[in-house]
């Protein structure tokens, strides 16, 4: 069989696009997407996009980890596979639609795609780390010299204890510098490092702001190792946030099939 995709990336977080709105796409098929996110033997992705229809959205994102699971919301994904949705001519400037989360409003500019996410009304206080859901779950240690920090070592431990090894956790490093943040994440579903993390780099600005850095500040830049990102949002009683937005790029990669 001959699939047809594209490939986008978002701040070097890539991902397999498939336009499946006649649901022609096995997607009980762990095997095949863990084949196709493979990065010697096949594409090479950290997850894979389904783009189905849905009748009150403009579409629906449905988004696979590269291990085949189905998994929780992806910040860096839903701007891509709006991106996508705008290549197909589903969309213009402004999109409406649903994920595994919710609702996502994306807006569209010449040089970024915002993203607005879920209102976050808990955070938990881990000794002096957090732990917070804004679309997947992260786990947000704060660190010294982020670059030289062993994140694949120290994130495995964290994803894989006792508390976590069931269902699993992202796990962010976060290094405060003098114009934003610096963030590397370890992502379960993919279980090592990825070059950014949308989701990820929402918690770590909120934690930021939670933790008084830069106090009253209503957004933060955050460098990761695959580029810059920007976290937009309202800060609320009780460390809740609402009018929460990601803003950064989403590039068209190049298109081919894979044969199965």
């Amino acid at each position: 069989m001959k699939l047809e995709f594209e490939k986008y990336h978002g701040a070097g977080n890539d991902f397999v696009m498939i336009d499946d709105r006649d649901l022609n796409f096995p997607a009980g098929n762990e095997v095949l997407i863990r084949r196709i996110c493979d990065r010697r033997f096949g594409v090479g992705a950290d997850g894979l996009i389904l783009l189905q229809k849905h009748p009150s959205f403009d579409f629906k994102m449905v988004y696979f980890n590269a291990d085949g699971k189905a998994g929780s919301m992806c910040g860096n994904g839903g701007r891509c596979v709006a991106a996508f949705a705008k290549s197909l001519g589903i969309i213009d400037h402004v999109t409406y639609f649903m994920a595994s989360d919710g609702a996502h409003e994306a807006i569209f500019t010449p040089s970024q795609i915002s993203l607005k996410m879920q209102d976050v009304t808990e955070v938990e206080k881990i000794g002096t780390n957090y732990y917070l859901n804004t679309g997947s779950p992260h786990y947000v240690c704060l660190v010294e010299d982020v670059e030289k920090f062993d994140v694949l070592k120290e994130g495995r431990k964290i994803r894989y204890n006792k508390r976590f090894a069931k269902l699993g956790t992202n796990v962010n490093f976060v290094e405060i510098t003098k114009t934003g943040l610096k963030v590397r994440t370890y992502e379960r579903g993919v279980e090592d490092e990825t070059l950014s993390c949308g989701t990820g780099v929402t918690a770590a600005a909120l934690v930021a702001c939670i933790k008084g850095i830069k106090r009253n500040a209503k957004q933060f830049v955050v460098l990761t190792k695959g580029g810059k990102l920007k976290v937009s949002f309202t800060s609320l009683a009780n460390n809740s946030f609402s009018n929460i937005w990601l803003h950064g790029p989403a590039a068209f990669v190049y298109k081919g099939f894979y044969y199965f």
